[in-house]
């Protein structure tokens, strides 16, 4: 499999272990990947300008993010605040940041922008995710003029949640790559 667009890894708090689907794609396939300098209590500004740099490295025109949990909340951010055009973003198990439930520690990422994304968007969810009720992230997709994919109990779409490779989510991804309006 490969890709015409550059993709670039956008992990959300914490990381990305080792076994984490975000991680073996990286190394499957060459991807890229946003290292942010505080992955554990992290401010959004600097998460956005963090994000902006990296973004400023490639074509943005060719360019596809991938991001997980708070990293998809972090995009919606910088899309607001820079309204750059990108070939598009896969956006997997957005973290609710302004639920009661979302951890301690983080700073900025709240009220979650609400503003469509100037590039074509995928949110992935799942019905039983601790982090985003379903309801919610369709609803954000919606907002954000993201087409929405439902995988059932999939969790927060982790290692936690059983999902190493992940080959299902590369689906997506090479529509977004193609071109091709996600169906």
């Amino acid at each position: 499999m490969t890709f015409n667009a550059t993709i670039l890894i956008v992990p959300g708090l914490g990381n990305s272990g080792d076994q984490h689907w975000q991680s073996l794609w990286e190394k499957q396939f060459e991807f890229s990947r946003v290292q942010q300098l505080d992955w554990e209590t992290p401010d959004c500004a600097d998460w956005v300008e963090t994000l902006e740099t990296a973004v400023n490295q490639h074509n943005p025109e060719n360019l596809i993010l991938v991001a997980h949990s708070l990293a998809c909340i972090t995009i919606a951010f910088w899309a607001a605040k820079y309204q750059k055009r990108i070939k598009g973003a896969l956006l997997v198990a957005p973290s609710d940041t302004e639920a009661a439930s979302f951890p301690e520690g983080t700073t900025g990422f709240t009220p979650i922008p609400l503003l469509k994304l100037p590039f074509p968007s995928v949110v992935v969810a799942s019905d039983n995710d601790p982090y985003m009720e379903l309801g919610r992230a369709e609803y954000l997709a919606s907002q954000w003029g993201s087409s929405f994919l439902n995988i059932g109990a999939g969790g927060h779409i982790n290692v936690a949640a059983g999902f190493g490779e992940w080959p299902q989510g590369l689906e997506p991804l090479q529509q977004l790559d193609s071109g091709v309006e996600f169906k």
